[in-house]
């Protein structure tokens, strides 16, 4: 059986790592959700560690080119929010461990 988009979705965006930190967007908490409607449109929720991250363009390039590679996904939406905002709780235990923080 398939596993469900959301979750294919976000393994594929294990892929996009901020070039900065060295982590995936997924373990740095900046993902909030991964969906997929009836026409094939994919939105992905999710935040930034700052306002006007210079990243912003090569992040969402790279959203879209991961998750354009699924054959049930006809294009590809990102909704950028500030709420809630991104702190350090929302990394995964191994991002902080990459990152060293303890």
């Amino acid at each position: 059986m398939t596993a469900p988009f959301k979750e294919r979705g976000l393994a594929a965006l294990e892929n996009v790592i901020d070039p900065e930190l060295g982590v995936d967007i997924v373990n740095l908490g900046l993902i909030y959700n991964v969906e997929l409607d009836d026409q094939g449109v994919c939105l992905v929720t999710m935040t930034l560690t700052i306002a006007g991250c210079p990243l912003t363009d090569y992040l969402d390039q790279a959203i879209k080119d991961e998750l354009s590679g699924f054959d049930e996904v006809t294009r590809v939406d990102i909704n950028l929010v500030w709420e809630p905002a991104w702190s350090m709780d929302k990394m995964s235990r191994e991002a902080r461990l990459e990152l060293g923080i303890h």
